[in-house]
């Protein structure tokens, strides 16, 4: 009650200040590209950005997308099936899902499923390595993915009908459209996804059985603009899905996996001299449920809602000065067959300043606290700054301490969970250099992070598994992303890469954690011709562990993924494109999760119809 009362008070007196400050000039409010807070405050990191064509030339559900472009580690449970992240060698749930800035990491497991998030349903997407708390709160150490729609206010009526269709009888439909006229502007999708992904493993060892899939997806976003300084948004995100989960044997008894979650966002941007603010209002809910037994209809659940309340208000001094206050309330409650019925009010303030002293140099400093009755909430920081030493290279540095705090399943976990965990804490830094000479860029970053309070859970007396606070892990390596584009003529030419090492190493043993490869890569070629393109993207993982104790026996090896696609536009206006793809042209045999296979040689054709 306390905490309330704090928050009432100081979102009244920020309110008060911000009206003392208002002049008659206005500033005209327009389209927000991406979150204001990735793009202001991310100067010491760096951040890539999904190019349109990359997200039209990957199977659709966001896994492929980041795997084959950015040096996150994914583990699939096969085709379609539970994907978890592991960004800079840290846990799934160490990386931050930003759905239209707000995080969407789940309440009950602290992660994101990214075979449940369809790439096609956003206008923008970002990835950024490196600590995050600050801004973003729970979980982002490792990184963080920002999934955002555009909406602007620019006159258009624009139509996108694609189709594709597969190997496996797989079948991916999208649609969408986009309009704004005057002071409204829509943005509206609809996606769905499905597949028998009966595929045949390419080592003759057999035949994927119950990997059926479905999911639907709808988005939505409306936006509108009262004034010249103020703008209403609203945005809506709904997914529903059910996976029949592939088996090891044939002799496992089938089961599977329905899973929803249902997002609502309502902003309000005002914008009157040298004050922005936005206040932002949201309703998340997810629920689950498990079928051990696809022949039954005994199943076991998991619902948590979330109740999100923020206000951030950006004061600009000068050009090259600006302050930012953020306060927020997260009220969430959770129930499911293991978890019983639970609740935790979190509220928190962030205050964040941007300096650019001279042409050459800026940096930006922050600090969040949180207040909760369920944990005791660490102080956390960051500060950053960038250097231009030429127009051919600049150099960045971020320092943070970053945090996770316990999941649902952590503390309320039936017989099992821990109420007083602490928040795993971690303390990173990490130097970036950034080279750019005519249409070659070339990032090069280095970083270390010391994680701990790691939560694990682990075997105790009579079989019992519980979390504890347990481990130190270091994670430290190298990140390089490389890019240059050219026109040749009436060919039109683009290169991408990637490529990350490494260590992930439990204080305790010594030992690599298992899952995080040493080495990845990546490479995306492109080109076009009149109305032809062609695209080919390379994959390759390193050799990872599977056991704790580093037992090479069981690893899983390293392997190498060919994928090679071509397009046709067409139509008076251009307005068709007939395109084909083969995934896996080699016939490569891999698993990202062990006995987990992966598919082999596989089809899919697709047509683009825009009106």
């Amino acid at each position: 009650m306390k905490s309330k009362k704090i928050y009432i008070l100081v979102l009244f007196l920020l309110y008060v200040l911000q009206g003392l400050g208002q002049k008659d000039s206005v500033n005209v409010l327009e389209e927000v590209v991406i979150d204001a807070k990735l793009k202001d405050f991310s100067t010491g990191q760096t951040i890539i950005t999904i190019p349109d064509s990359l997200k039209r030339g990957t199977r659709p559900l966001l896994t492929s997308l980041l795997n084959y472009n950015s040096p996150i580690y994914f583990k699939e449970n096969g085709l379609g099936m539970v994907s978890s992240p592991s960004f800079r060698g840290t846990a799934a749930s160490h990386t931050a899902v930003l759905w239209n800035g707000i995080n969407v990491n789940s309440q009950l497991n602290g992660q994101t499923d990214f075979n449940t998030i369809n790439a096609g349903a956003y206008d923008q997407i970002s990835i950024r390595g490196g600590g995050g708390s600050v801004v973003y709160g729970t979980g982002a150490i490792g990184g963080t993915v920002h999934l955002n729609t555009r909406l602007s206010f620019k006159e258009k009526l624009e139509n996108e009908l694609y189709v594709g269709y597969g190997s496996y009888n797989s079948l991916d439909a999208q649609y969408s459209v986009k309009a704004a006229r005057g002071n409204w502007s829509v943005s509206l999708s609809g996606a769905h996804n499905s597949s028998d992904n009966n595929y045949l493993y390419p080592n003759d060892r057999g035949e994927n059985m119950n990997g059926q899939f479905y999911n639907n997806t709808f988005n939505l976003g409306v936006a509108y603009r009262l004034d010249p300084s103020n703008i209403f948004r609203l945005y809506s995100g709904i997914f529903s899905g059910e996976r029949h989960l592939s088996l090891v044997r044939p002799s496992e008894t089938r089961s599977k996996y329905q899973d929803a979650h249902m997002r609502y966002l309502l902003e309000w941007e005002n914008k009157m001299s040298a004050f922005t603010s936005l206040l932002k209002m949201a309703y998340l809910k997810e629920k689950y449920e498990y079928y051990s037994d696809i022949a039954s209809d005994n199943s076991s659940f998991g619902d948590a809602e979330n109740f999100i309340l923020k206000y951030d208000l950006t004061y600009s001094v000068s050009e090259k000065m600006q302050f930012s206050t953020v306060l927020s309330n997260t009220n969430t409650k959770g129930k499911g067959s293991n978890l019983g019925e639970n609740s935790r009010n979190i509220f928190s303030v962030v205050i964040l300043m941007k300096h650019r002293p001279t042409e050459k140099f800026s940096y930006e400093s922050g600090i969040r606290k949180e207040v909760t009755g369920n944990y005791e909430s660490p102080i956390l920081f960051s500060s950053s700054g960038i250097y231009r030493f030429s127009d051919l290279y600049r150099l960045k540095v971020n320092a943070s301490r970053n945090f996770r705090i316990p999941t649902y399943n952590d503390l309320y976990w039936t017989s099992a969970g821990r109420p007083g965990l602490k928040p795993e804490t971690s303390w990173q830094g990490e130097i970036g250099n950034e080279f750019k000479w005519r249409q070659l860029e070339l990032n090069l970053t280095g970083y270390y992070i010391a994680i701990k309070d790691m939560i694990r859970w682990l075997p105790e007396s009579g079989g019992v598994w519980r979390p504890r606070n347990e481990d130190e892990v270091h994670t430290y390596g190298t990140e390089a992303y490389l890019q240059w584009e050219k026109g040749l003529g009436e060919i039109q030419v683009a290169l991408r890469g990637s490529y990350s090492f490494t260590i992930s190493e439990n204080q305790q043993t010594g030992k690599q954690l298992i899952y995080v490869p040493f080495h990845k890569a990546t490479f995306m070629g492109q080109g076009n011709f009149k109305s032809w393109e062609i695209e080919y993207q390379l994959l390759y993982n390193g050799e990872v562990f599977t056991r704790s104790d580093n037992n090479s026996r069981y690893n899983l090896n390293s392997y190498m993924v060919s994928n090679i696609g071509a397009s046709y536009t067409f139509g008076k206006n251009d307005n068709y494109q007939l395109g084909g793809r083969v995934q896996n042209v080699f016939n490569t045999a891999y698993e990202t999760v062990e006995n987990r296979w992966m598919p082999g040689r596989n089809f899919n054709i697709n047509l683009t119809f825009i009106f």
